[in-house]
């Protein structure tokens, strides 16, 4: 009986420390209670997507075009649009916004950095984008653009900060080498980064990592209420898909997983089936002898199933697949981008003549890109371990980490 009441107890404790916990406050809900008061008297361009929401789900082009104090005069679309009407890798079109009647100007196409014209009579350049902390991931890329062009024609530069889904501990991977920045990889930071969109600003602007190493007049609107311990569940805010293929706050973990193989083309990681960046398979593996020797590795935080499937849409349409689905079980222990080379080295083990790399060369320069050099790809294909490039690929990165810190805004 008092063991009962006891955990009665502790239950009791846990349901309380749950129901007090604050809800994290994205920037534009901080922005919006102090009376838009860093933008009155401004003409205001927005880079935003769907993801610009506050906690009720609506809309920050809505927000800054309803608020009287607030001149918002221009939109700027990222890869997908402004609305989200465009697929990964298409070109965004500039257009009239049909909601609000306001131009829109994109920064995925032709144009990925806001030339003098796109900017004109702008006074402040307003960036609100809910990123999945991987440096692949483009958003950073328009940001820091964007940074730049608010540099060179002398415009204020205001992050509205949002979590980082991964939270702001996990650092992982190699640094972009010289030779290898693109726009799957504008700076020199690690794959997975830890940082919030309103630190990466801090950082870049700080480190002198924009263009001619100008720095922008840059204010980041804090969040309140995030720790670097929380997940995104644990923010309490509402999830927006950031792209079709991360439909849910978990799919960044997956994204960081596979994102980097998928670069190759040559096997589905769940893109045109139900279970984007949470697969590995091929119409040639025996998936039942794929997960077994997955599991083999003894990975912290994952096991492997073994799947079947047909992917409905994209490569190989309809044709058969077998391999494994990633579960992630801890998502605090996991190392999320070890899982990818893992994948690769129990494949060439178990079907040595069927190499992901060497079925598509011509993918190797943008694996090159998303991967951070040509080093990790030429020494993984020597022997297809992951142990022969683990030293390269990991300790950057703790480096990074150790010396990100004084750059953090939350704790």
């Amino acid at each position: 009986m008092r063991r009962f009441i006891y955990l009665t107890f502790l239950l009791s404790i846990s349901v309380m420390c749950r129901a007090q916990q604050k809800q994290t406050i994205p920037g534009i809900e901080v922005l919006r209670a102090s009376h838009f008061e860093i933008l009155k008297g401004k003409n205001v361009g927005l880079i935003t997507n769907p993801t610009g929401v506050d906690s009720k789900l609506k809309s920050t082009v809505d927000i800054l075009a309803e608020a009287k104090e607030v001149n918002l005069v221009a939109l700027y679309g990222p890869e997908h649009g402004v609305r989200g009407n465009f697929s990964a890798g298409d070109k965004v079109e500039s257009n009239i916004d049909s909601q609000t009647g306001i131009p829109v100007f994109s920064l995925y196409g032709k144009t990925r950095k806001p030339n003098a014209e796109m900017l004109k009579g702008i006074d402040v350049l307003v960036y609100d984008i809910q990123d999945i902390g991987a440096r692949s991931y483009t958003y950073i890329s328009t940001m820091g653009l964007t940074m730049e062009a608010a540099a060179e024609n002398n415009i204020e530069f205001v992050v509205l900060d949002r979590p980082n889904p991964l939270g702001g501990n996990r650092v992982e991977g190699a640094l972009v080498e010289e030779g290898y920045f693109s726009f799957v990889s504008q700076f020199p930071i690690p794959y997975v980064y830890g940082l919030t969109p309103g630190e990466v600003s801090f950082y870049i602007n700080e480190k002198g990592l924009l263009k001619d190493r100008r720095q922008c007049k840059l204010h980041v609107v804090k969040m309140k209420n995030w720790k670097r311990n929380m997940s995104f569940a644990e923010t309490g805010l509402p999830w927006v898909p950031t792209s079709p293929h991360i439909p849910h706050g978990n799919s960044a973990y997956y994204y960081s997983a596979t994102g980097i193989i998928g670069e190759l083309d040559a096997n589905s990681i769940g893109i045109g089936y139900t279970l984007p960046f949470e697969v590995f398979a091929t119409p040639w593996l025996d998936g039942e002898a794929f997960a077994k020797r997955m599991n083999a590795f003894g990975l912290d935080g994952v096991i492997f199933r073994p799947i079947h499937f047909k992917p409905y849409y994209m490569k190989k349409k309809g044709e058969e697949h077998s391999g494994v689905q990633i579960h992630i079980t801890n998502y605090e222990v996991v190392n999320l981008t070890e899982i990818q080379f893992r994948l690769i080295e129990a494949a060439h083990e178990l079907v040595p003549n069927q190499s992901t790399f060497t079925a598509n060369p011509g993918r190797f320069e943008m694996f090159d890109k998303v991967a951070g050099s040509n080093k990790i790809r030429e020494t993984f294909m020597k022997r297809y371990k992951y142990n022969d490039i683990k030293e390269m690929w990991e300790k950057p990165a703790k480096k990074f980490k150790k010396n990100a810190g004084k750059y953090h805004i939350y704790r």
